[in-house]
């Protein structure tokens, strides 16, 4: 008498069938403890089954392996097992096919998200129009002449600026004074050996420093100009 679907033993049973490879009591237990069935429960139904002859068994020592039995399988011949072949081929290119379908419309799904709404459009239009005429209005104070920089504003900042390059430029000097005394008897190449110091010119780093001084004077021809 078969064990009832619902039963321990018919549970078991069930799942070595699906399986169909060798288990031990251990891979059963595991895997049927959503049925809350303890590992005793199991090994009891495996016992209970493989002595009714409902599963088969083998010993490796103290190990029992189990197996559904191979006897209530329909076994395929060659033609069937060709047959099987092109079928699941056909169906591995159905999926592939099915896959490749899913991607486009996914793709066309995130393209269609990523697009501005009509009310995000007419905001970021109203924003444009906005920064374009403010820009406009610069634009026309300064074909009128206007100043936009206040004249103590502009003095403070060129202060500065001079002041900067005054500095610059007494550095330069104390450093080629105390460059020229410590190399003047050197038998050292001296590339190599500032390089070796780590020393790097203004030139080395792409800076100009006579351009720089040039912007004074321009700065001070455009002021008069003015």
């Amino acid at each position: 008498m078969a064990p009832k679907s619902d039963s321990a033993e018919g549970i078991v049973l069930n799942f070595v069938n699906e399986q169909n490879r060798p288990l031990n009591s251990q891979n059963v237990a595991d895997a049927l403890q959503k049925y809350n069935l303890k590992k005793t429960a199991v090994q009891k139904a495996l016992d209970s089954l493989s002595e009714s002859g409902r599963i088969s068994f083998k010993e490796y020592g103290k190990q029992k392996v189990y197996l559904a039995r191979q006897d209530q399988f329909d076994i395929p011949n060659s033609e069937e097992l060709d047959r099987m072949k092109k079928e699941n081929a056909k169906l591995q290119q159905d999926l592939e096919d099915r896959k490749k379908a899913v991607s486009e419309v996914e793709a066309e799904i995130r393209a269609l998200q990523s697009n501005l709404t009509l009310e995000q459009i007419r905001a970021k239009e109203a924003k444009l129009r906005a920064e374009v005429e403010e820009m406009e209005r610069k634009l026309k104070k300064l074909r009128e002449g206007v100043t936009l920089v206040r004249p103590e504003e502009r003095k403070m900042v060129e202060e500065i600026y001079l002041e900067k390059i005054s500095q610059w430029r007494k550095r330069k000097r104390m450093f080629k004074d105390l460059w020229d005394a410590i190399t003047e008897n050197s038998p050292k190449d001296l590339k190599e050996f500032k390089e070796e110091l780590g020393i790097e010119y203004d030139e080395d780093v792409g800076v100009s420093f006579q351009s720089l001084c040039d912007l004074v004077q321009q700065g001070k021809k455009r002021g008069r100009g003015q």
